[in-house]
């Protein structure tokens, strides 16, 4: 069963507050110009800033061995596929477009490098490299300094390392639309970007943090984390979430959307400035009966725009956020301001082993490997209110999911599988005479290749591919290779 998209809406229904931002138009608003007005000014006057003291900490001691091989990921040579106009990206105005390239509609290699990780998300036009001495290097669009170059806020084309993380080991970095968060060995987390919701929780509101600069959080190590388009999470080595940034849509989990009046007229939020634990968790009767749900301990989690996704220890799969077109996959499109169990995955042999989101849907894999998706993955048409399976990734053994706005690339059994409806920009690497493909197909030229890691941004795809294998060596050298001239 799905439901329709009603024109002009946003999959929420009637609803007397004050109109949300339609998401379906985030290519209008994928804008780096801020929007500085007096309620935002009196808002950043009035919020409190409560900083940590930092002195009388205990010095972060390094996460144990094991969990770091947990996070470690096979690594290997770059090939990029889509938009790398950085300042085009999510934009249809190419006015102050200083160089416009051709997209790229194959994969091509890109940079000699060897790289442990890489990271973008579903609405950067940014991308964070993890190098084989655990430095970080960025590239992409950079205009709230999410690439951490201080003062730098040129846009970067090739990889550049990033002077102020370079006496750290950094082990995991994530994207949102113009913030970054960067994950080091010893669970401690630094920020840079856009900080007007207070997305890079660093106690304030301060519109915009150059350099990578510690969060303002002092509790467990923290192993993993994650960026909405103007929020994070970050999840904690005792399985807690702690969340800031923007909480218009619930998306922080904290029961509330945090709104309040600044005069008659003028709107703003309560932004959340520093982590702040996740402590509930519910299941929602049909007829509405709220129960709190005991033993929560998260191990996996992803964000989309608004919403985010997490699966606990025992496989129980919670959502919340903005409901739009079902992406939290409740059979209904509220939103939700608490973590809410999903009915569909809380059976035997249903549970959720990985999940993964995009702009405005979300995907899960279970415990027996096979693929759900939920939300809408086109610009219009229907959406999935609730988990639907993928049949036609049935019996795959699925070893890296990347999502873009709409489009989705899976790695799978040494295949490259590509998913997105038009418009696409090249992102899903299938060829410029066919551009975009509604169903799953698997990408020409890229059989055979051993891929353990896939990152999408808005669009374009960055692939991890393991040359040491010598099948995958031969196809990757006989590759076209992107260059950018000095």
């Amino acid at each position: 069963m799905s439901a329709k998209r009603k024109a002009g809406g946003n999959g929420t229904g009637p609803n007397k507050r004050r109109p949300k931002k339609k998401e379906s138009d985030y290519e209008d608003e994928f804008s780096d110009e801020s929007d500085d007005d007096v309620g935002q000014q009196l808002q950043r006057g009035t919020q409190m800033e409560v900083l940590i003291p930092h002195d009388n900490i205990d010095p972060p001691s390094k996460l144990p061995e094991d969990l770091l091989a947990t996070l470690e990921k096979t690594p290997g040579q770059l090939l990029l596929a889509g938009m790398v106009t950085w300042d085009l990206t999510g934009k249809r105005d190419r006015k102050n477009v200083a160089k416009v390239r051709p997209n790229l509609y194959s994969f091509h290699r890109f940079t000699d490098g060897k790289y442990r990780s890489v990271a973008s998300g579903p609405t950067a036009a940014h991308t964070i490299l993890i190098n084989m001495d655990r430095k970080a290097l960025g590239f992409g669009r950079n205009p709230s300094g999410q690439l951490g170059l201080a003062q730098d806020m040129k846009l970067v084309e090739k990889p550049t390392l990033i002077p102020a993380l370079d006496h750290l080991n950094i082990v995991q970095a994530a994207a949102g639309r113009h913030h970054t968060l960067f994950l080091t060995d010893m669970g401690t987390v630094y920020a840079c970007g856009e900080n007007k919701s207070g997305q890079c929780g660093v106690g304030n509101t301060h519109p915009n943090i150059y350099a990578p600069t510690p969060i303002n959080y002092r509790g467990p190590p923290i192993i993993r984390i994650g960026c909405g388009a103007e929020f994070s999470v970050i999840l904690d080595i005792k399985g807690n979430l702690h969340t800031f940034g923007l909480p218009e849509y619930g998306q922080l989990g904290h029961n509330t959307d945090a709104k309040y009046f600044v005069n008659a007229n003028k709107l703003s939020f309560h932004f959340e400035t520093s982590p702040k634990k996740v402590v509930l968790y519910i299941e929602k009767s049909k007829e509405g009966h709220v129960t709190p749900v005991d033993g929560v301990q998260i191990v996996d989690f992803a964000c989309g725009n608004n919403h985010t996704v997490a699966i606990d220890s025992k496989k129980r799969v919670y959502s919340w956020g903005f409901g739009g077109f079902g992406r939290l996959g409740h059979a209904e499109p509220k939103d939700e301001m608490v973590p809410r169990l999903m009915k569909f995955f809380d059976a035997q042999g249903r549970g959720g082993r990985s999940v993964y989101c995009g702009s405005t849907f979300s995907l899960i894999v279970n415990e027996l490997g096979l693929l759900f998706l939920f939300g809408q993955n086109k610009k219009t048409g229907e959406a999935n209110m609730y988990p639907k399976p993928v049949q036609d990734l049935a019996g795959w053994n699925i070893t890296s999911i990347g999502c873009a706005n709409t489009s989705i690339m899976i790695s799978a059994d040494d295949t490259l599988i590509a998913w997105g409806a038009s418009p696409t920009f090249g992102e899903l690497g299938i060829g410029e005479f066919q551009k975009s493909s509604t169903v799953p197909k698997e990408v020409p030229k890229m059989d055979s290749i051993k891929i353990p890691q896939v990152t999408m941004g808005y669009s374009h795809t960055v692939l991890i591919v393991d040359t040491t294998h010598e099948a995958t060596k031969q196809k990757f050298d006989k590759m076209p290779e992107y260059t950018i001239e000095d």
